[in-house]
């Protein structure tokens, strides 16, 4: 969907400014000389993000933004003003304004905080909800841990408590924020995301407080951090373990007393922010460490909510691939149909060390890769097609202990334990397969229940090739002319 930006100036030279820019980057447009004609075109268009100017020849920007607040308090509205107008445009941001510009604006400056407008405006607009029919972003799948966890989501997210998100990098632990959000009393109020990792140490404290003029080399002026801006909202601190330990009080006080000081000045400010915390690192080891807080740790995790991997929850594995390619399909306008069986089987055999991400840019890159209306196993990523057999798989009389075998892996399993597992039993469940039909994979997969394109994915993925599996008697020529490398 196109991003849509309002901009209210009474300057034509701004008003074309911003035309030129965005509009080149996709971005749809609409302009307003006045306050009452921008008024009208938030209401006509329901922009994503609004720029307003402070002032107005019919009005001034706070009252513009006092009425787009009024009716739309989640849409992000970002102020531009003269250098001696900034105390008001502090004001407005005060009252839940995204962010201002001085003018003449800056266009790296301007291009990084209408970025940021949008991405707010996409956290807000769009809210995460639990599993429905309708194709929007969404918590997907039916598989008892999910369903466990979607409970605990509709729980806990009307109660007025914070909440550690854990799981792995792309196991969608943003969608299970958005999703306490969206179902909690405070989802008409701002929901603002920081990711505590991408931002550098220095800024960090800053983005999240805010600072006073001259507080630091570079800070020319007031600004309103995440925990001013988010007023009686939700703030979602991401990567929460990658914060460093200096700032680790200062959000302990915010949580526990509801109050901070910004950078560089002295006077206490009061917040009503709702803190959900996400991360992928463990915790109670970094506090071991010494490397996190263990009094923040448990203001954090009033409720902990464990985000499943996607090795966790297989059986989800083909609601998710067919979400994502409709999906996509409605994006890229690409007429794609469906799934070939032959794919699905082979996700179901992939462990998924990115879980969903991973899993989703499978899906995209095998819709960009194909030719036709269906998804078929030579689309797929290299990865997937012709992944190597892991590291570390024993063989041989090994695998004919299982227990033993297992007990050696589990000291060096790296949560890959169940993959090389099935791998060291396949290899010899395919070998002896095919050592009784003389290399036939036609016969093997009879007999394995598999389809012939399963078979031979699973036998390059293992480092088997049929030639090279040894035979109990000279192959028949009707099993020779079947005969492959796999």
């Amino acid at each position: 969907m196109k991003k849509t930006l309002l901009v209210i100036d009474d300057e034509e030279s701004v008003r074309y400014s911003f035309r030129s820019i965005f509009s080149l980057e996709g971005v749809e447009v609409a302009t307003a000389a006045s306050g009452q004609e921008g008024l009208a075109l938030v209401r006509e268009k329901d922009p994503d993000v609004i720029v307003v100017d402070l002032q107005l020849p019919d009005r001034s920007g706070l009252d513009i933004f006092g009425e787009i607040h009024g009716f739309a308090p989640k849409r992000p509205v970002i102020f531009i003003t003269a250098h001696g107008t900034t105390q008001t445009a502090i004001e407005a941001m005060k009252r839940g304004a995204f962010d201002y510009l001085i003018k003449p604006l800056d266009l790296e400056r301007l291009t990084q905080v209408i970025d940021r407008a949008f991405e707010a405006a996409r956290l807000m607009k769009v809210p995460a909800v639990l599993p429905t029919d309708e194709i929007t972003d969404q918590i997907v799948g039916r598989s008892v841990v999910m369903q466990e966890m979607c409970k605990t989501i509709g729980r806990v997210a009307p109660q007025a408590v914070n909440v550690l998100i854990v799981g792995e990098s792309g196991t969608g632990k943003e969608l299970v924020a958005r999703a306490l959000y969206s179902h909690s009393t405070r989802a008409n109020k701002p929901f603002l995301a920081v990711n505590c990792a991408a931002i550098p140490e220095q800024l960090l404290e800053s983005e999240l407080f805010g600072h006073e003029a001259g507080s630091f080399t570079g800070a020319t002026r007031r600004r309103i951090g995440k925990f001013e801006q988010c007023g009686e909202g939700t703030l979602f601190l991401d990567e929460i373990g990658d914060m460093p330990p200096s700032l680790q009080a200062k959000i302990l006080r915010v949580v526990q007393e509801q109050s901070f000081e910004r950078v560089g000045g002295n006077e206490t400010i009061q917040t009503h922010v709702r803190v959900l915390a996400a991360t992928n690192q463990d915790l109670p080891k970094l506090i071991v460490e010494g490397r996190f807080r263990k009094d923040l740790y448990y203001r954090l995790n009033a409720i902990t909510i464990q985000v499943p991997t996607l090795r966790q929850r297989l059986e989800d594995v083909a609601e998710l691939a067919h979400y994502f390619l409709f999906r996509f399909d409605r994006e890229l306008k690409m007429d794609m149909r469906g799934i070939a069986p032959e794919v699905l089987e082979i996700f179901q055999a992939y462990p998924w060390p990115g879980n969903v991400r991973e899993l989703q840019g499978a899906v995209k890159q095998a819709m960009l890769n194909a030719s036709g209306h269906l998804i078929l196993p030579e689309f797929l990523p290299e990865s997937l097609r012709t992944r190597p057999i892991l590291a570390a798989v024993p063989s041989g009389n090994d695998v004919h202990d299982l227990p033993n075998m297992i007990e050696k892996l589990l000291p060096n399993s790296d949560g890959q334990l169940h993959e090389k597992v099935i791998a060291a039993v396949e290899r010899i469940l395919f070998m002896q397969v095919l050592q009784h039909t003389h290399g036939n994979q036609g016969k093997a997969c009879e007999l394995l229940g598999l389809n012939r394109s399963t078979l031979r994915h699973r036998l390059r993925t293992l480092g088997l090739a049929v030639d090279k599996v040894p035979v109990s008697a000279p192959a028949k020529d009707a099993a020779a002319s079947d005969r492959t490398n796999g």
